[in-house]
Parts: C-alpha cells; sequence; structure tokens
C-alpha cells in the first residue's frame, strides 16, 4: 500500500512546472478581448457536484413550549419534563470530482457530521455517496459516489505553485444553492498564511467572486485542471468582497493519496511530525545573520525524538528551503513538511555556523513514545470518571494540543462533578500545589483525601485555576 502512496505522489510531482508552462500575454486587440471562458467552462463544469446533505438532531424539547401562557416561562430545552424531539438539518455545498472510479474532493466542514450526503451533476444525476477521509486540520474530505455502474467525468489536478500571481482563474460551485455558477478572475496572491482557517493556514488567493456555498468547489487554471479548491471569503456581511481563499492542489493530493492508501478515516489523515519550534525571521534576525532580506525560519527547540535533530539540524540553524521550495515563515514550513509522504526524505536547506548545508530529514509518524497510560479515573474525588493521558507527540497531534509537560483530559462525563472543573482538551499541570507530569502522579494525588481541591489547568493556551471547596 505504501508503494501505490509513493507512486501517487510521484505521479503528481513529476508534473514539473515545466510541464504546465504556458505563454503569459496581455491582450492586444479587441478580437482578443473577446475570447471566451465557454470551452474551458465545457470542459471542466461536468465533474463540479452539488452536494446535498442531512444530520439527524436531536433536542431536549419542554411539553410547555407549544402552550401560549407557559411556553413564555418554559424554552423549548427547559429541562423539567423536558422529552427527546428529533429534527433533520439539511446543508449544501461543493465538489469536484477528480477521478473516474467516483473518487470526489470537498472541504471538511460541508460534510462534517452528515448521516446522508447526495450528490448532482450539472446533468441532472444524482448518486449516494460515503465519506472516505474527513481531514478537519486542512478542512478536506474525500468522498465515493456510488456509481452505479454509470461513468462520472473527472478533471485533473496540477501543482499550484505553477500559478502567477496575476493569473486568470475560474471558480465553479452553488453559490446560496441557485444552480452552478461560474466566476472569473485573478490569482490575487500565492502562500496567504495571516488567516485561522484550517491547521496550516496556507493559501491561494484570488478575486473571482466566491459565496456560500461555493465551499468545496474547484478553483480552475486555464488549461482546465483544478489548482484548488475554494473554501473561505472574507466578508463583513457574507457576501463577496473579492477576497476569497483557495486550498493548494498539494494538500488536496496530499490527502487523496491517503484515502487511496487507507492512511485516513473520518478523524484525519495521519502527517510528517518534525518534532520542531520555529520563529519567523525579523528584520532584526535578518541583521544579525547578514541577511539582505528576511527568509527562513529560525530553530527555537528540538524534541529529543525529532527527525530533523537525527538529520543534524541544531537550535539556532536557520531552515531556508524544503525540497528546493524557498521557506519564509513557520505556516510555510508545516505546510510544506505536510506535502511529504511518510517514509520519504525530504531535502532540507539550512544555514548552520554561518554555512549552507543540506540535510535529508525522513517524514515519519509522530511517536507515542513515551506510553500514552490512558486511563479513566475513578474515586471519591472531582475527577472521578475523567479519561486521561500522558502526553506524548501522538496524543498531542490527535488532541489538537501543544506538547506540554502535564496530563491530558481525553473524555469528561456529561451528567458528572468533574464538568465544573476541566473539559477534554485541558492540560492537568497542578493540584493541591503538587506538580502533575504523568497519570501515575494525578492519580497518586487525588487518592488523597482533601476537604478542598485547587486545579491549575492550561485551556487554549491560558492558564486557568479552579477551586472547589
Amino acid at each position: 500500500m505504501m508503494k501505490s502512496f509513493f507512486l501517487s505522489c510521484l505521479v503528481f510531482w513529476s508534473l514539473t512546472p515545466a510541464a504546465f508552462a504556458q505563454e503569459r500575454a496581455v491582450p492586444s486587440a479587441q478580437a482578443q478581448i473577446q475570447l471566451s471562458f465557454a470551452p474551458l467552462v465545457k470542459q471542466v463544469s461536468p465533474a463540479v457536484i452539488n452536494i446535498y446533505t442531512k444530520r439527524v438532531v436531536t433536542q431536549q424539547v419542554s411539553p410547555f413550549f407549544n402552550d401560549p401562557f407557559f411556553g413564555q416561562f418554559f424554552g423549548p430545552s427547559f429541562g423539567f419534563g423536558s422529552v427527546p424531539r428529533q429534527r433533520v438539518e439539511n446543508s449544501l455545498g461543493s465538489g469536484v470530482i477528480v477521478e473516474a472510479s467516483g473518487l470526489a474532493v470537498t472541504n471538511a466542514h460541508v460534510i462534517k457530521d452528515a448521516d446522508e450526503i447526495t450528490v448532482g451533476l450539472p446533468d441532472g444525476r444524482e448518486f449516494a455517496a460515503e465519506k472516505v477521509v474527513v481531514d478537519e486540520a486542512s478542512d478536506l474530505a474525500v468522498l465515493q459516489i456510488d456509481l452505479k455502474k454509470e461513468t462520472l467525468p473527472y478533471v485533473r489536478l496540477k501543482p499550484s505553485e505553477t500559478l502567477e500571481v496575476g493569473d486568470l482563474v475560474l471558480a465553479i460551485g452553488n453559490p446560496f444553492g441557485v444552480g452552478q455558477t461560474v466566476t472569473s478572475g485573478i490569482v490575487s496572491a500565492q502562500a496567504r498564511s495571516s488567516l485561522d482557517i484550517n491547521d496550516f493556514n496556507f493559501f491561494i488567493q484570488t478575486d473571482a467572486a466566491i459565496n456560500p456555498g461555493n465551499s468545496g468547489g474547484p478553483l480552475v487554471a486555464m488549461d482546465g485542471s483544478v489548482v484548488g479548491i475554494n473554501t473561505a471569503i472574507y466578508s463583513r456581511d457574507g457576501g463577496s468582497l473579492g477576497i476569497g481563499f483557495a486550498i493548494p492542489s498539494e494538500m488536496v493530493a496530499t490527502v487523496i493519496a491517503a484515502a487511496k492508501t487507507g492512511q485516513g478515516n473520518e478523524k484525519g489523515i495521519i502527517r510528517p511530525w518534525l518534532g520542531i519550534s520555529v520563529q519567523a525571521i525579523t528584520s532584526d534576525i535578518a541583521d544579525s545573520l547578514e541577511f539582505t532580506r528576511p527568509h527562513g525560519v529560525l530553530v527555537s527547540d528540538l524534541h529529543r525524538a525529532s527527525p530533523a535533530l537525527k538529520a543534524g539540524l541544531k537550535v539556532g540553524d536557520v531552515v531556508l528551503a524544503i525540497n528546493e521550495r524557498e521557506i519564509r515563515e513557520p505556516a510555510e514550513m508545516k505546510f510544506r513538511m505536510a506535502t511529504i509522504p511518510l517514509g520519504e526524505k525530504a531535502r532540507f536547506k539550512i544555514l548552520q555556523n554561518g554555512r549552507e548545508k543540506t540535510i535529508h530529514v525522513t517524514a515519519m509518524a509522530p511517536p507515542d513514545d513515551p506510553p500514552r497510560d490512558e486511563t479513566t479515573l475513578d474515586g471519591a474525588h472531582p475527577l472521578n470518571g475523567v479519561s486521561v493521558a500522558n502526553i506524548n507527540p501522538a496524543v498531542a497531534v490527535e488532541s489538537g494540543i501543544r506538547e506540554e509537560n502535564g496530563v491530558v483530559v481525553l473524555a469528561v462525563p456529561r451528567r458528572s462533578a468533574a464538568i465544573r472543573v476541566t473539559a477534554p482538551g485541558d492540560i492537568i499541570v497542578s493540584i493541591n500545589g503538587d506538580t502533575i507530569n504523568t497519570v501515575k502522579d494525578l492519580e497518586k494525588t487525588l487518592r488523597r483525601r482533601s476537604e478542598s481541591w485547587s486545579f491549575v489547568l492550561f485551556r487554549d493556551g491560558q492558564q486557568r485555576q479552579v477551586i472547589l471547596r
């Protein structure tokens, strides 16, 4: 299976920028200005799908809710005497078919939590689809369409780095559910990272109009290939202001490869772990390094199990490029490594002791070491029923937390006293003044009887203290 994974990636990356080189020219005659995108739309649009999802939601509803008098006192979710009531939520989005087998790509937020997925083609045909991979980290999802022995059109990907700022692009999708819509624009910027849309924050920016419902649709280059998946807009009122963002095709190709080789599921995909903390090169740092301009990232910390450490990287080194792609900021380094297949070596160009050199870093999964020691706590204390684990690289990635000292909370029973203290994702660092480094430390401290409890936790990077008396 790993072999097919590498082959998929090699096929994608063998399509070098030279292979896609096109002559670019500004229109110089009236006839050129009157040229149409219609042939390009006819080529691509049959593979663009509308996605309809259904989700069953259960609510606790008060029996007094419909009473004209009591309804003003007892709301729809009032607890006393409430009864469960189910309702169906519908949502829509867009997607694109990328293989003849019926494999399609969309945004993770389009189909997340969906109980039923239906895809509609422009020719009126509809098919059921199932989730193969839902990768919230990249906000991408892969669907398998039930072909019913029918043949479906599809499009191909090409590296987004073949684009240049100013190139023409098309966005195709189903905005506001009005039906398939095509908008045109240009590439406004590459490598946008000053956002907080997904875990990688590395996007193509375009002024092609993108609106709600366009999510998951393709961003199309002038040769009919897909260079990105439209995912978000900058807007004050929900409408398009000409600032849209698409996930680069390099990340899309990684998620597709993981889906095809069974390395992903509805919890996401396994990505390479570096065990590195880096910071941007500021003007002051650039001056101290005698750079003519700020570029690269400065290594500030290395995990003892980091594959980069084993390859020769040191704290204080500067990472200049990965696989000949210049690194300008931490987000770009994270994105570059996320697209390297597990087991493959990445070429790091670094500055070490004033000299440039190249090292080869193996892309490896986050190690599950030291042992996570997952435990459900029990006893006469406020954390009875809470599930916890030691923090290691694998646990940190799975829980979406930074790797810190302490014990991470995995789950908290809904009806328990523990909900007053903690929530999943919290890191417990101290109880009654005792430092908590491991699950064993936590259990030992909780066994001591106490009339009051003082917990020190980290939640979303912020320290908080909870005191129970």
